[in-house]
């Protein structure tokens, strides 16, 4: 079935609107960039000026076009843009390319880019911009840029949708390695958005590996589900997302207008979806070439072979650091390696198999790296190398590669330790043949690390979210939605109902309640004033712990009494352990976001949390903690055990799917700490916000 976007990215017939001669113009490029890529359709430039260009018949206007054409690429100044456009529209052309920032010098409100986006938006035009670079449609020879390019681009297995111009273009046409089969710079975005491209390089038979420039998702909704749809069929997607600081968020609003958004809940949102991020252009293009290039990588970790001995400490160090398993060699492995190294070599992952060189160097290496590759526990290899002179990369090390993987059946790669083997003749041939030549350790061991993860996620199961009694949701759906503020003791109640662990507790309002709940509860008991409007009592002395009889109580009772009133909340003092946080906040655009943590007065300051989609399984609830710094220490404390740790996470799990129901009715749930020790896991503080209790703006 046609796709939608048909008319934009592959149109029957294309019109350049200000193409031009003048040297390096957008006008020059557009129509140069048409014919360089092959284009087979018709192609009507049209500028009043010229009655040919670049052997092509030109056009006074649109009006005189032999038909009505499926594109109209715009390449004229900002001025001329919107009187254009509306011949356009009226004309019946279905889609454009908008490469002008649409900025007026002394425009007035409603300012150009509100005037073309509500044009656009009232004729259903499909629009490619403004203020983008276009698209390269690689596959169908529609290169419907106004910039200069290569001259030549081989259709390849990666799709990049780029909000950023130099997102495309720096990737694009700096290697021959990396190759598309699809490229766009999307730009400002007022029509079609990134989720749409998504949807449509998703159908291309030939896309292995998607990459993302990504400023913000404008349409959250769809960028979900283009995600959805990425892995239903098992496509990987590598995404640069900026704004992660205040500054950098900030820019993004002055370069495209774009709110960069929470960039936590995108952290989120890309866990639950398998998206791998990465940090800067140089890893988005390797862990791309490594996706589209690689069979994918089965269970195990990580061999090299170097021919340097720092070289490998640098690589451990690096692999550490970055956390990418590296294999421990199994009895026979080591056996099979000891046979073959200089005896001064240590036969260990990862291997320095050069020491004394000599003649049969290159037939001693190639054999330590077979036997490596085969291995039980080894998943992926790569022989890590210097160049040679001026850049060389010997054909030999490509043998390597190739022999082992023969033998083995296993993934294999060449790594450089530098930049600079894009344009190699030999690296471009070795990468499109299945043996791909990266460069920079540091970069190729994020590759690695990205095609672990993306391998674990899918063997991760689909979590639904469990049966919960329904009359239980809509109780609370009910009670949320009341103006009303949430009391600890509901909040911890509504976590009750869901078979979340609480604290034991009672409300008293006279010290005469306060000691009957004390005595039921059983000392040491802890005392919260339940004054309103205190969010953190902690700071005003509302909380008193381990309050260890009658007397102690009297007096603890009378103090707060005398302060904060004489409504409070005794409740058991839980025994001394970890303290954890679970929470939920509202993203603006994409909904319920769970947080979960190290807990306790310091968790603002420690920061060590990690964020997720709801709902989600105990498993992955236990994967994403293991990946936070404090873990160790969790794992290794004297006061918990291993299986309430899995116990907490059991825990989470059911807080999520308890979110995941009442994900319209909860702005806020702070549940700090739940104290993890020996005997399990239990909630003892609780702050709850109701959807009723937002403020809406007068």
């Amino acid at each position: 079935m046609k796709h939608h976007l048909q008319p934009l990215l592959n149109p029957r017939s294309v019109t350049i609107v200000g193409a031009s001669a003048q040297t390096d113009s957008v006008g020059e490029w557009s129509l140069k960039n048409l014919l360089k890529g092959g284009y087979k359709g018709n192609i009507y430039p049209v500028n009043p000026r010229y009655k040919e260009l670049q052997g092509i018949r030109c056009y006074e206007s649109l009006s005189d076009l032999p038909e009505v054409p499926e594109l109209v690429i715009f390449s004229v100044g900002d001025h001329r843009v919107e009187d254009l456009l509306e011949q356009a529209i009226s004309l019946g052309i279905p889609a454009a390319v908008l490469i002008s920032p649409l900025m007026l010098d002394k425009d007035k409100a409603p300012y150009l880019q509100e005037r073309i986006k509500k044009k656009i938006f009232d004729s259903g035009m499909l629009v490619c911009g403004a203020n983008g670079m276009g698209f390269y449609n690689i596959r169908d020879n529609v290169w419907a840029c106004g910039f200069e390019s290569n001259r030549h681009k081989t259709p390849g297995k990666i799709s990049l949708i780029s909000h950023s111009g130099s997102g495309m273009s720096g990737i694009l046409d700096c290697e021959e390695r990396f190759r598309c089969n699809f490229a766009v710079s999307t730009g400002n975005e007022l029509s079609v958005t990134m989720d749409q491209y998504l949807d449509y390089v998703l159908d291309l038979p030939e896309t292995r590996a998607v990459g993302l420039f990504i400023e913000t998702a404008r349409n959250p909704i769809g960028f979900i589900k283009a995600l959805e749809k990425a892995k239903k069929k098992r496509i990987p997607i590598v995404a640069i997302k900026v704004g992660r600081t205040d500054f950098s968020a900030k820019l993004a609003v002055s370069h495209s207008g774009a709110m960069a958004g929470n960039d936590a809940t995108y952290d989120a949102i890309f866990d639950y979806y398998g998206v791998q991020r990465v940090r800067d252009m140089d890893e988005l293009a390797t862990v791309l070439i490594l996706f589209a290039e690689l069979q994918p990588v089965s269970q195990g970790s990580l061999v090299t072979m170097h021919d340097s001995g720092g070289e490998r400490q640098l690589l451990i160090d690096l692999a550490d650091e970055i956390n990418v398993p590296l294999t421990k060699l199994d009895k026979k492995t080591i056996t099979s390696l000891e046979s073959v190294l200089d005896p001064e070599l240590p036969a260990v992952n990862p291997l320095d198999a050069w020491s004394r060189g000599g003649e049969d160097s290159d037939h001693r290496m190639a054999r330590c790296f077979s036997i490596l590759m085969k291995d039980p526990n080894v998943a992926i290899g790569a022989f890590v190398v210097v160049r040679g002179p001026e850049s060389k990369i010997y054909l030999s090390y490509i043998d390597y590669l190739k022999k082992a993987h023969s033998e083995s059946e296993k993934p294999v790669l060449l790594v450089c330790a530098r930049q600079g083997s894009g344009f190699d003749i030999k690296a471009i041939t070795a990468t499109h043949s299945g043996f791909p030549v990266v460069d920079g350790l540091s970069t190729f061991l994020t590759g690695i690390k990205a095609l672990f993860s993306y391998r674990d996620f899918l063997e991760r199961k689909t979590f639904l979210s469990e049966r919960i009694d329904q009359s239980k949701v809509d109780h609370w759906k009910k009670k949320l939605a009341r103006k009303d503020i949430i009391s600890e003791s509901q909040a911890l109640n509504l976590l009750s109902d869901f078979g979340i662990p609480i604290a034991r507790n009672q409300l008293a309002s006279t010290w005469e309640t306060a000691l009957k709940a004390a005595k039921d509860i059983g000392f040491p008991v802890v005392l919260k004033t339940t004054a309103s409007g205190i969010l953190h009592k902690s700071v005003v002395d509302g909380v008193i712990l381990n309050i260890s009889g009658e007397e102690e109580l009297q007096e603890s009772y009378d103090d707060m009494n005398s302060c904060l009133g004489s409504d409070v909340l005794v409740a058991e003092m839980v025994k001394k352990g970890v303290e954890m946080l679970l929470g939920v906040y509202q993203d603006l655009q994409f909904g319920p976001i769970v947080v979960m943590g190290l807990g306790g007065i310091h968790t603002e300051v420690i920061k060590d949390v990690c964020f997720l989609l709801p709902p989600f399984d105990q498993s992955h609830a236990f994967s994403s903690l293991k990946k936070l710094r404090f873990y160790a220490m969790l794992e290794n404390s004297h006061d918990i055990s291993s299986k309430n740790i899995l116990k907490f996470c059991s825990i989470a799990s059911i807080f999520s799917c308890m979110i995941d129901q009442l994900r319209d009715d909860i702005l806020e749930l702070d549940v700090n700490p739940l104290v993890l020790n020996k005997d399990g896991c239990v909630a003892v503080d609780s702050l709850l916000v109701g959807v009723g209790q937002e403020k809406k703006p007068n």
